[in-house]
């Protein structure tokens, strides 16, 4: 099989409703054929429901007639906490144990509301909401987030 009749995966984080032809999307994408302006307008449409700006992460499928389709996933696990905390960033040397370490607090309700919200991915649906929620705990702990009951 020759190299031009695969499948290319191009994987991009693209603020939502922000996807340009100008870089990093227009490169990614133009170097494999495509034409960005057309996954830009599908990508907009489809993230309108997020809030403007919030980090998509999208897997592009290009195909070798040059067509391609993408999965949008939930934004990052560690961009939702720090929302949920109204910061811009984790703390440069976490320790949940010691106060001067952390960075907040989040009920484990928040921790819920995210899970649910990561459960929405495809590559989610299966896992049961017990192991994202202990999942999504491990990257509070380890941006110095603490999780209260």
């Amino acid at each position: 099989m020759s190299q031009a009749a695969k499948n290319v995966l191009v994987k991009l984080i693209v603020g939502a409703g922000q996807a340009a032809p100008s870089p990093p999307v227009g490169p990614a994408l133009g170097s494999k054929g495509i034409k960005a302006i057309d996954f830009c307008k599908e990508f907009n449409a489809r993230s309108a429901n997020y809030q403007v700006g919030v980090p998509v992460p999208v897997l592009i499928n290009i195909k070798p007639d040059r067509t391609f389709t993408f999965e949008m996933k939930s934004p990052p696990t560690g961009f939702l906490l720090l929302k949920a905390l109204g910061l811009e960033k984790g703390h440069g040397q976490p320790n949940t144990l010691e106060s001067s370490r952390t960075i907040g607090e989040l009920s484990l309700k928040h921790i819920y509301e995210i899970a649910k919200i990561k459960k929405t991915d495809d590559r989610h649906a299966l896992l049961e909401m017990q192991g994202i929620v202990k999942s999504i705990i491990g990257v509070a702990k380890s941006m110095g987030i603490k999780v209260i009951p």
